[in-house]
């Protein structure tokens, strides 16, 4: 009898680790290909991947090699953004517009085809969403608000946020952007009569003071000061996360407790204090700004995957980090392009001098500066501050003629869309705002290649308020400095979540 029930325990041992091994193969690679089958069936191919790892090793190769053929020839291209990423250059070469790709166990699909992007920019049902991983990967970073979240608690945050963020709101705080933009005047101000005319400065951390101070405001009305401490804290947040572990392909490298872990739970710990300190000293006050419609918010139903508390601070994080850090890329990056193109100085110069007549810069004047406005979609289409839009199927879907299993990625290929001459013509990657005298519908074949703020029902709520702040601070530098790049600066701009300038932006400015 022992021995029949030593069999019967050998054998049930034998078929549980029998269960738990096709289980987890199924896990780490059929789902993945079971999902890439279905659409090679549908004529989207891909790079083929490597178990558990996904095209990661490959990754890394080719964007080796294309950093080593910029050392040998960093003039070799002024912007080519693309070369940031060499393998999506090579497979669009290889494969077509849509393609798939693995990063570890996620599956994705590469779109920079417009049809494509058409059918994602109309498709309004909640079956798609944003990626998993974000929540997972970045989750420190952004948490649980409005950036993440899919379904009805997605459109919980959405309808509290957006209509906070839109134009008519927006009008209002143009005195305020225009008071930030002056204390920055008045810094720099002092910097050129200190050096005797002309000043090399590094303008990064004015710009950064300048998109901290609205957006603090903005959110935390009467309490602006104290959200001034967390500005810091995210950008150095950001930095600290600039390698996403999702993206590495080291799967639960987040979980590890490294030194480069400990501080970004040190970090989010500390942002997540004091937008709870401001909360408690909020509710003491009766500022009508943000963050009380939020608190308000949080009073709602808002879905068993957050607390109220969750909802207030990790809205405040995608609310803030954005709004800042990534106006104050494009700022950068703007400010860079004005100093290479002084004919354009001069334009919006003329142009704010002939529409503002020496008084103070309002709503209804900004609206009427053409050039201006150009020049800043410009900036948006060579350099988006993120590379992709990024989606998820949260259920098996069809987007036109594609059926999509559930789970697949979908990342939108922003830059190349941006700069694809096929759309925008042979001067696809030179800094043009005149393509833009027409509108956005003018300057290029396809309205689905401009996407600086996302598309369809995710579109950037804040995208008004960005605007608005790039058009008030080239306006008001423009109208009292000259600028000039400085023999300092290194064109080197790099990946790490957004598009940024590595070395800062060195500027020599002088007061006009």
């Amino acid at each position: 009898m022992d021995i029949y029930i030593s069999i019967i325990a050998t054998m049930f041992s034998v078929f549980a680790l029998w269960s738990f091994t096709v289980s987890l193969f199924d896990v780490l690679w059929l789902n993945g290909e079971n999902r890439r089958l279905n659409l090679r069936r549908q004529g989207i191919e891909g790079p083929l991947p490597v178990f558990l790892l996904g095209n990661v090793p490959e990754m890394k190769r080719m964007l080796s090699s294309a950093e080593k053929l910029q050392a040998e020839d960093p003039l070799s291209s002024h912007h080519r953004l693309m070369l940031l990423f060499p393998y999506f250059m090579q497979w669009t070469k290889q494969f077509g517009q849509s393609f798939l790709f693995a990063l570890g166990r996620s599956q994705f699909m590469y779109v920079a085809d417009t049809y494509l992007v058409r059918e994602i920019n109309c498709f309004t049902s909640l079956d798609t969403g944003k990626p998993d991983y974000l929540q997972k990967d970045r989750g420190a970073l952004l948490g649980k608000g409005l950036i993440t979240t899919n379904g009805s608690v997605w459109y919980h945050q959405r309808k509290t946020i957006a209509p906070y963020l839109f134009m008519d709101k927006v009008k209002d705080r143009v005195e305020l952007i225009v008071e930030s933009v002056g204390e920055l005047v008045k810094s720099w101000g002092n910097l050129i009569e200190a050096n005797g005319g002309t000043a090399d400065i590094r303008v990064d951390d004015y710009v950064r003071r300048f998109t901290s101070y609205v957006i603090s405001n903005v959110v935390f009305g009467d309490e602006w000061q104290m959200g001034m401490e967390i500005f810091p804290k995210s950008l150095d947040l950001i930095n600290a996360m600039s390698t996403p572990t999702t993206l590495s392909g080291i799967p639960f490298y987040r979980y590890l407790p490294t030194k480069k872990n400990r501080e970004i739970w040190r970090l989010q710990k500390e942002i997540h204090s004091k937008i709870m300190e401001i909360v408690k000293k909020h509710n003491e006050t009766a500022s009508k700004d943000l963050l009380q419609v939020m608190i308000e918010g949080s009073k709602g139903d808002i879905g068993p995957s957050i607390t109220a508390d969750q909802f207030i601070v990790d809205n405040c994080k995608d609310v803030c980090i954005p709004a800042s850090e990534i106006t104050a890329v494009s700022a950068l990056w703007g400010l860079m392009l004005l100093a290479s193109h002084p004919e354009w100085q001069t334009r919006i110069r003329g142009e704010v001098s002939e529409l503002c007549k020496g008084g103070v810069l309002s709503f209804d004047v900004l609206h009427k500066m053409k050039a201006l406005k150009m020049v800043v979609l410009e900036v948006l289409r060579l350099y988006p501050a993120t590379a992709f839009v990024s989606r998820q199927a949260l259920t098996n879907l069809k987007l036109g003629d594609v059926e999509i299993p559930k789970g697949v990625n979908i990342w939108l290929g922003m830059l190349e869309l941006h700069t694809n001459p096929n759309f925008w013509g042979a001067d696809s990657e030179k800094f043009n705002p005149e393509r833009f005298a027409d509108g956005i519908s003018k300057a290029c074949k396809s309205n689905q290649a401009y996407i600086p703020f996302g598309l369809g029902a995710r579109v950037c709520p804040g995208q008004s308020l960005a605007m608005t702040q790039l058009q008030v601070l080239f306006a008001v530098i423009l109208s009292n400095f000259n600028l000039t790049m400085s023999p300092t600066y290194r064109h080197s701009p790099q990946y790490a979540l957004l598009i940024k300038p590595e070395f800062g932006v060195n500027l020599l400015i002088r007061k006009i």
